[in-house]
C-alpha cells in the first residue's frame, strides 16, 4: 500500500489547483450571485483534459484513472464547488457513451464532448422516482427505426444549455430490467425545458425539468441493448459518488484553510482565538475528518479502477462519509468565522450552501446506508 501520490499524480494535482485558483476562485462569487453558467471556462477546463478525464484517448479523452479524477475534483472544488460538480456530471455522460456506446456513437459525440464543444447532461431522476430509480416512468416505445419518448426528468443539471441528454427510460417490463438508455440531442422535436430552479446552492449551473412529448429518438441513439439502462445508471453512479465526495472534500478543505487563516488574525479577550483550546480542538477534528474522507475516497477510487467486487460498497461508504464530513467541516469553518461567516463578503457561506446538496444527489446518504447494509 502506497499513500503518497506518484510524480504524475502530483503534477495533475498541481495543474488542477492552479486552474481552480486562476479561473474558478476569482469568479465563483459572481457566478453564484448572478446565476452564470460559465461555458467559456468549461471549455478552458476541457483544454486541460478535464472534460474526458477517464474517457479513452482515441476520441480526445485523457485516459486517466478514477483516482486521478478524485484528485482533480478535490482541487477544482477549492475554486468553485458548483462548477467542479458540473464538470463531474459531464464526465459521467462522456464515460457512459465511451463505455457502452458502439464505435459509431463514440466517434459521433465524444470528440465534441471531450472538447466541451458539446455539453452533456444525465437524466435519471423523475418527479416521482428519486431514490427508487427502478420505478421510473419516462417511457420509450419502439416505432420502426425510432423510439417515441414521453415523460419528464427532474433536477437535471445543465438542462436547456446542454447539447446531449443521456436518458434512462422504460422500454419494457416494470422494474429495473425494463429500463434502457437513449441519447437525446438538444434540437430533437418534442424536447423542452422548465424554468431554471431557484436553489439554495449550485447556482453556477442551471437546473430544470426536462420534458419529452412524443419525442422521436433514433434507435441508433440507444446505448447497449434494451434493458441494460439500470445497470448503466448504477455503474455510472459508483464513479459519480467518488467524484461528488471529492467535490465535498475540496470545498471543505478550502473552508478549513480559510478558517485556520481567520482564527490566526481574529483577536478576542486580548489574544488570537487560535490560542483557545476550544478552537484548537475543533480544528483538530476538522483536519482528522478531512484526512479520513480523503483516504476513503482514494481507496474507493482505487477499488473501482481495479474492478474490485467490493467497489460499490467502498463508493457508498466514501460518498456517505465524505459528503457528511464535508458539510460538517464547512459549517464548523463558518462557526469559527462568527458573524462574518454568515456574510456573502466571505466565501464560507457559499461553500456551505453548495456542499449541502451533496448529501442528497448521486443517491441520498440514506440510500448509501442501504447499499452498505446489503453488503453486510
Amino acid at each position: 500500500m502506497h499513500f503518497e501520490l506518484s510524480e504524475e499524480q502530483a503534477l495533475i494535482q498541481d495543474a488542477a489547483r492552479k486552474f481552480a485558483d486562476d479561473r474558478l476562485k476569482p469568479n465563483a462569487a459572481k457566478w453564484d450571485e448572478e446565476k452564470i453558467f460559465p461555458v467559456d471556462v468549461l471549455k478552458e477546463a476541457a483544454e486541460m483534459g478535464f472534460a474526458g478525464i477517464y474517457t479513452r484517448d482515441d476520441v480526445g479523452g485523457s485516459g486517466m484513472s478514477r483516482l486521478d479524477a478524485a484528485i482533480i475534483f478535490e482541487q477544482l472544488s477549492r475554486g468553485c464547488v458548483s462548477t467542479a460538480a458540473f464538470i463531474s456530471i459531464h464526465n459521467m455522460v462522456s464515460w457512459m457513451i465511451d463505455t457502452w456506446g458502439n464505435d459509431e456513437q463514440r466517434q459521433k459525440w465524444l470528440p465534441k464532448l471531450t472538447a466541451m464543444d458539446m455539453i452533456g447532461s444525465y437524466c435519471l431522476t423523475e418527479p416521482g422516482a428519486g431514490s427508487d430509480a427502478g420505478s421510473l416512468r419516462t417511457k420509450a416505445v419502439r416505432d420502426g427505426d425510432d423510439y417515441v419518448l414521453n415523460g419528464s426528468k427532474a433536477f437535471i443539471s445543465g438542462a436547456g444549455t446542454s447539447d446531449l441528454y443521456v436518458v434512462m427510460c422504460r422500454t419494457g417490463e416494470a422494474g429495473p430490467k425494463g429500463i434502457s438508455t437513449l441519447v437525446v440531442e438538444k434540437d430533437t422535436p418534442g424536447l423542452s425545458f422548465g424554468a431554471n430552479e431557484r436553489k439554495m446552492g449550485w447556482n453556477s449551473q442551471p437546473t430544470a425539468v426536462v420534458t419529452f412529448e412524443d419525442c422521436r429518438v433514433p434507435a441508433a441513439n440507444r446505448l447497449d441493448e434494451e434493458g441494460k439502462g439500470f445497470s448503466i445508471a448504477m455503474n455510472g453512479l459508483n464513479g459519480g459518488r467518488i467524484n461528488i465526495g471529492a467535490c465535498s472534500l475540496g470545498g471543505a478543505s478550502e473552508a478549513y484553510d480559510l478558517a485556520r487563516e481567520y482564527v490566526q488574525g481574529r483577536e478576542q479577550f486580548g489574544k488570537p482565538i487560535e490560542a483557545f483550546q476550544a478552537t484548537q480542538f475543533k480544528l483538530a477534528d476538522m483536519a482528522t475528518d478531512l484526512d479520513a474522507a480523503r483516504l476513503m475516497l482514494y481507496r474507493a477510487a482505487d477499488s473501482l479502477d481495479r474492478k474490485d467486487p467490493g467497489a460499490p460498497k467502498h463508493c457508498a461508504m466514501a460518498k456517505r462519509f465524505a459528503t457528511d464530513a464535508g458539510s460538517k467541516v464547512a459549517n464548523d469553518a463558518l462557526q469559527l468565522h462568527g458573524g462574518y461567516g454568515y456574510l456573502k463578503d466571505y466565501p464560507i457561506e457559499r461553500i456551505v450552501r453548495d456542499l449541502r446538496v451533496h448529501q442528497i444527489l448521486e443517491g441520498t446518504n440514506e440510500i448509501m446506508r442501504v447499499i452498505i447494509a446489503k453488503s453486510l
